[in-house]
């Protein structure tokens, strides 16, 4: 309710100030332990209850905190910082020089109003504002320093703004519908994908009529190339978001379908891969939805769990290359890296794991390529089109790490997200190539308890509790880490390991999205219009803008760009919390 009255006071400070001699800054000065999701229906009390009861059978409420009130300082005074200082922040001068470099870059900054020859969007499933603090911190980390001074490749984008996540029927979405918001500018209802709301969950004869087209289908259509590359299925949510129309996102394959759906005439998503869209380059996880079922996994022919398991008797891989005329399926590293090297290679489809791609840490760097690697080779094909291409890049793992409620399998699949971001920057030119960076939603996961700055991420907080155990800094607020009243002493050896599962409020067998916004970060031609908090959808439309695709062909007349500038994240971003956080 506070925060209600403090945003009342800036519209009325705005009805008495002029904007022409006003400069008004809104901010706050950090964030708290506070989220909010557990999937709650649009329009449910935000202080109400999530739809479903947690693994004890008991309800629980959508706002949790990671910490609460009962947390009390048992130890004596603040203990000494673990590092030292760093001597140069102690002078005033430098925080000085700092701010004046960054206001002198930011005049530099202007507005690229010609029209996209190419368009990238790099989606962090499950990406929130707090994932992407703790992800600069540990990119830091591994780096050796202290953290949250080391800047991350997305960082350095110019334009930022924020996107309202939910669905049509959803507080809290899911990654089906939210991709059909930023991919297809369309809100929808929750796992349906490439649908308008008027398509009804797990109802196949809703689905006729109801399609949203893509901006990558658009992009194909206006003769680019276009590829999607994720660390996930490529028939997972939010890939299958550029291609597929679908009444339930967990229609894999036909074998995943109700016979009901199939006699009606619904198609399964790995079908819709290869017949709905003239894809260029293909590149992730998903082998087993392709191939007839009892079809031998060539990495894994001994497991009959990951064997092919279409009913159609199809092999989707087969009529795939059957139909294009320079096309290679690979299914590991070598091939992938003479595939992209081959300049006779325009088609390429490389499908490295059965189901999802392994976490990075764990990844087999000699069979399977890294996110950086396949987005490298995506870009490296698709640039042979001298009309441009279109890419979707998904690091879809860190929702994965999220929902097991295992923040550092996350937050290492986020730092090969922002390396894989790094590496197209590299490879194209922000002249004539439009670059989006954001999460399609956040979690409850939340860090906090006033660590010491160089403190391991994954580290305990300073203090004990009030039952005089030690806490992770890192906490959900719902999840499988729930410990009731059997919380155990942790160490550093405990908390740093590859599995640990950190404590949350709640039990549930799978930790819930969460509802705040999502941060939007450009660069490029037309960046310069992500401003302000913006639907979900505004981020299609912008990029079809951008390229002058479908609906806006006419572009190429528009008038000269308003003499807008822009600032750095670094400057931006703790605007970006104030409305996710109260």
């Amino acid at each position: 309710m506070e925060a209600v009255m403090l945003d009342r006071a800036v519209v009325r400070a705005g009805e008495l100030m002029a904007p022409s001699d006003t400069l008004t800054v809104v901010t706050a000065d950090h964030s708290h332990v506070f989220s909010f999701g557990g999937n709650t229906l649009r329009g449910s009390s935000i202080f109400g209850l999530a739809p479903k009861k947690a693994k004890d059978k008991r309800a629980y409420t959508s706002i949790l905190y990671g910490n609460g009130p009962g947390y009390s300082v048992r130890d004596g005074g603040r203990p000494a910082a673990s590092l030292p200082a760093v001597a140069e922040e102690e002078d005033p001068s430098f925080w000085n020089k700092q701010a004046a470099a960054a206001i002198e870059a930011s005049f530099k900054i202007q507005p690229r109003t010609n029209e996209a020859k190419n368009l990238i969007i790099f989606l962090g499933d499950g990406f929130g504002i707090p994932s992407i603090t703790a992800t600069r911190i540990l990119n830091g980390q591994l780096q050796g320093k202290l953290g949250p001074e080391t800047p991350l490749a997305l960082d350095s984008f110019p334009y930022t703004a924020l996107s309202k996540t939910y669905s049509v029927d959803r507080q809290v979405p899911d990654s089906a519908a939210t991709a059909t918001a930023y991919l297809c500018g369309v809100k929808s209802n929750y796992k349906t994908l490439g649908l308008s709301a008027a398509a009804r969950y797990s109802q196949c004869n809703t689905t006729k009529g109801n399609e949203v087209i893509s901006v990558l289908e658009r992009a194909r259509n206006a003769g680019k190339s276009v590829g999607i590359v994720t660390t996930t299925r490529v028939q997972h949510a939010s890939p299958s978001g550029t291609y597929a129309h679908v009444v339930d996102r967990n229609w894999y394959a036909d074998a995943s379908m109700p016979q009901e759906a199939i006699s009606q005439g619904c198609k399964d998503i790995a079908w819709q891969l290869v017949h709905n869209v003239d894809i260029n380059v293909i590149l992730g996880g998903g082998r087993k939805y392709m191939t007839p079922a009892g079809t031998p996994d060539p990495e894994y022919p001994n497991d009959e769990t990951e064997r092919g398991m279409r009913n159609d008797t199809l092999n989707l891989i087969d009529m795939w290359l059957q139909t294009h005329q320079g096309a290679r399926y690979v299914w590991n590293r070598t091939e992938l890296l003479n595939a992209s090297a081959d300049p006779n290679v325009n088609y390429l489809m490389g499908l490295f794991e059965p189901m999802d791609m392994k976490y990075e840490p764990v990844r087999n760097k000699t069979l399977d390529p890294s996110l950086t690697e396949m987005t490298e080779a995506a870009i490296t094909i698709l640039s042979r089109n001298p009309k441009g291409f279109y890419l979707f890049v998904e690091g879809g793992r860190i929702d994965h790490g999220h929902h097991e409620g295992m923040a550092k399998r996350a937050l290492m699949e986020a730092v090969e997200f922002d390396n894989a971001i790094r590496r197209a920057g590299d490879l194209t030119d922000e002249a004539d190539t439009l670059t989006v960076v954001t999460a399609d939603h956040s979690h409850v996961f939340s860090f906090g308890g006033y660590t010491l700055r160089g403190t391991s991420i994954f580290g305990l907080a300073p203090l004990k509790a009030t039952d005089l155990k030690s806490y992770t800094s890192i906490l959900y607020g719902n999840g499988p880490g729930y410990l009731g009243g059997n919380r155990t002493e942790l160490n550093e050896n405990i908390t740093e390991s590859y599995d640990y599962m950190q404590q949350s409020a709640v039990p549930l067998a799978s930790e819930s999205h969460g509802g705040e916004d999502v941060a939007i970060l450009a660069k490029g031609p037309m960046a310069y219009l992500f401003r302000g908090v913006q639907e979900q959808t505004y981020i299609a439309h912008v990029m079809a803008y951008a390229a002058c695709l479908e609906p806006y062909t006419d572009c190429r007349q528009r008038n000269a760009a308003p003499p807008a500038r822009a600032t750095p994240l670094a400057l931006l971003l703790p605007a970006l919390f104030l409305p996710l956080f109260y």
